[in-house]
């Protein structure tokens, strides 16, 4: 699996991250919703550069136009609830892609322990497509395999491309033993450490609470 960490080269996406990651700012929910999409946004325009694009022609008023447009639209997936601002980063970009909503929760035994469920699956056929999964946070990356895996009972993608803001070193590990060896996983952001409940250190909390409020 192709790690690219775009924290590697500095850009706006690490000024939206370390916003996303502040206290301060985190008061402020549409705020914390809109840096979550535009590093989404960004995600996508990066990704674009490696799918395959055809000429097009376009008339515009004065005459005729030559450029370039997408060959196909992505398969835009998402796990809910915290992936959806990215999700809709992603969807401002490739605008006519299809899309996927994948329930995934932690079903707690103890105050540290738990394991990953699927309840709900709603996405299209994905045979021979290129597959985008998010999911902000990958902790330990159960829930990212986990909802991988849910997808290919939809068919089997041609290329698979998962991202997420912020992810620990584990969860990287883990996902790269896996998924397929020509997947590629871009992420904002990689940190050191996994509390014992399994949250990312620093990292910046409980996406889905930050940007939805917090649940019962």
């Amino acid at each position: 699996m192709e790690v690219i960490n775009l924290s590697e080269v500095n850009s706006l996406m690490s000024t939206f991250i370390q916003e996303i990651r502040d206290v301060n700012v985190q008061t402020d929910r549409m705020r914390f919703r809109r840096n979550v999409e535009r590093v989404g946004e960004i995600m996508a325009y990066e990704m674009s550069k490696r799918f395959p694009f055809r000429k097009v022609e376009t008339v515009t008023p004065l005459g005729k136009s030559n450029g370039f447009g997408l060959v196909e639209q992505p398969v835009l997936a998402t796990i809910l609830r915290a992936g959806l601002p990215m999700h809709m980063g992603f969807l401002n970009y490739f605008d006519h892609g299809d899309n996927a909503f994948i329930s995934a929760y932690r079903k707690h035994t103890n105050e540290e322990d738990f394991e990953v469920e699927i309840e709900y699956l709603s996405s299209p056929k994905i045979d021979n497509r290129i597959l985008i999964i998010n999911d902000p946070m990958l902790a330990t990356g159960a829930s990212m395999v986990l909802g991988y895996q849910a997808m290919l009972s939809k068919g089997k993608p041609k290329e698979v491309h998962i991202a997420s803001i912020i992810a620990s070193k584990q969860g990287v590990e883990y996902l790269r033993s896996m998924v397929p060896e020509n997947a590629t996983f871009w992420v904002g952001a990689i940190d050191d450490e996994l509390s014992a409940q399994s949250y990312i250190i620093p990292g910046l909390g409980d996406a889905g609470d930050l940007a939805f409020g917090k649940k019962e």
